[in-house]
């Protein structure tokens, strides 16, 4: 069996695993992905890979190694696609360029349509361009700028498509959708990054489904830099991501991990296999001074087959995060630990959340919102969040507490 047979039968595997697995939910995104070879946009890498459902290929690392460009696993890019919900005869524009994606987009618009693909970076636009013009999709206009401006020549876009992490919602891609248009973005809250699909509502934006992913993170002018504060040298550090959050201002916390420990269990239990990306998020919402935990291995935070989590919450000089201890079988029970002054008090605000989650993990997930401008609050109830640009509020309907 040639090459080509080879790449056809894995491009086939591709689509039905996708299937299998929901992320493809309409013939015409399953059509799309048949039709493009995503193999010829990740040359030099052997096509089982390029064509992995859960694995992206990176194209470019910067100079310390660090991903900037990549394509996309394909299960993300189906979710994307989905949430998108792209038409024959719209204009599309893809923030974040590569080729493949662009190639799956110009099958869903049809000649009808039209499809514009922006990046910062000439070696990224460069190959995009020629790839696309190698595989038959000349007609994706290929641009290079920062994306942090849209792209307004061509607009208005009934669907933009964003496929790098952005931190913000710069005003450009509100002002270019169309009245009725929907931006999907992997926006990143408190240090969290979801797929969200944005419908326009006016001069604010509202989710219709988000979930969780991750990406390569924006440059340019969009470009955010975390804020690390350090507990233990830098081998454990707490990362806030935005800087409204009230654990951002706490006083020198170098060293607080050697006081003594407080534990607090909540008789909250999940199983091993359940994911925890909704509590995570309730954590990073409902609690002041959440950040994520970073440490090194072997930086021993928990005792011998306990786990720990990265969400994590910083107030009045002391520090909580997210552990759990087996009960049985596949089953964990979710406690915090604390270190620090009053870290008691921590570690039950930090196990009061946990119950409160359990007592609505059934219900709706979550809801944003993003208003425009910094100023003012927002006319919603919800906690709310403050970037460069913009104001995203967080909702859960239905949550007590």
């Amino acid at each position: 069996m040639g090459p080509f047979r080879d790449e056809g039968a894995l491009r086939e595997a591709m689509v039905a695993e996708l299937l299998a697995l929901g992320t493809i939910r309409d013939d015409a995104v399953a059509a799309a992905f048949r039709a493009v070879p995503r193999h010829r946009f990740a040359p030099g890498t052997d096509p089982a890979d390029a064509y992995a459902v859960h694995t992206a290929v990176v194209t470019k690392r910067d100079e310390h190694g660090v991903p900037v460009s990549s394509v996309s696993a394909p299960e993300i890019q189906a979710l994307m696609l989905a949430q998108a919900g792209i038409e024959p005869g719209m204009a599309v524009l893809e923030i974040g360029s590569g080729g493949y994606n662009a190639a799956l987009i110009a099958e869903l618009v049809g000649p009808g349509g039209a499809v514009t693909s922006v990046d910062i970076d000439p070696d990224v636009t460069g190959r995009a361009r020629r790839l696309l013009a190698d595989t038959g999709y000349s007609r994706v206009r290929v641009v290079l700028a920062d994306a942090e401006h849209g792209v307004p020549e061509h607009a208005p876009y009934d669907r933009i498509i964003v496929t790098v992490g952005a931190w913000d919602v710069p005003p450009a891609w509100i002002d270019q959708l169309t009245p009725d248009g929907l931006l999907v973005v992997p926006l990143r809250v408190r240090g969290l990054t979801r797929s969200m699909a944005l419908a326009r509502v006016g001069d604010r934006l509202v989710s219709r489904s988000s979930t969780a992913c991750g990406f390569v993170l924006i440059r340019g002018a969009g470009a955010h830099a975390e804020r690390v504060v350090p507990l233990r040298g830098k081998e454990v550090v707490v990362r806030f991501d935005d800087d409204d959050e009230p654990g951002v201002g706490e006083p020198d916390l170098d060293g607080v991990p050697a006081t003594d420990r407080v534990e607090v269990w909540t008789g909250v239990v999940v199983d091993a296999a359940e994911p925890v990306e909704d509590l995570q998020l309730w954590l990073a919402t409902t609690l002041p001074g959440a950040g994520a935990l970073v440490a090194a291995p072997g930086a021993n935070l928990v005792a011998p087959g306990n786990r720990w989590f990265p969400q994590a919450a910083v107030r009045g000089g002391a520090v909580a995060y997210l552990v759990s201890r087996p009960v049985a079988g596949d089953r964990f029970e979710l406690g915090a630990h604390a270190f620090g002054r009053r870290a008691d008090e921590l570690a039950g605000a930090f196990a009061e959340r946990i119950t409160a989650w359990d007592g609505r993990r059934d219900g709706p997930g979550p809801v944003f919102t993003v208003w425009r401008g910094t100023s003012g609050d927002p006319p919603a109830s919800g906690t709310v969040i403050r970037k460069r640009h913009s104001r995203v509020t967080v909702t859960w309907p239905d949550a007590e507490g």
